[in-house]
């Protein structure tokens, strides 16, 4: 697929597919067609890398250390210890997230439950 199909399937802006490709996140292959600025062509597996991109940015990964992997991943230095430690690095973060979540949740319902009932007293501090 060319690069605006690949955008709209995996939600990317083709600036930021643009930006990845240039950084060597993503590896789309060339086609023979256009000349001086050949097509790029990506791949099923390329848009598995764009989610895998999405995934990692969202556990909190840098641009830095999500190409330090996926170099790492190409390299072929993914043994199942070194996958079980990049996995459990990954559930970490996540459950970091979902317990930094619980709390601003917990205190925004509070602070809701205050305003509602006309601030009488202090209002709820963060964290709860």
């Amino acid at each position: 697929m060319l690069i605006s199909e690949f955008a709209e399937q995996t939600g990317l802006s083709v600036e930021t597919v643009r930006f990845y490709v240039g950084k060597g996140l993503l590896a789309p292959k060339r086609s023979a067609l256009g000349g001086r600025s050949r097509y790029q062509i990506f791949s099923d597996d390329d848009v598995a890398a764009a989610r895998m991109i999405q995934l990692q940015k969202s556990l909190g990964y840098t641009l830095a250390e999500i190409a330090a992997l996926t170099r790492e991943y190409k390299a072929g230095a993914r043994s199942a210890t070194r996958t079980a430690e990049v996995l459990r690095n990954q559930i970490q973060r996540l459950q970091a997230q979902r317990s930094q979540i619980e709390n601003a949740v917990s205190f925004l319902t509070k602070k809701l439950a205050w305003v509602e009932a006309g601030k009488p007293g202090d209002a709820p501090q963060f964290p709860c």
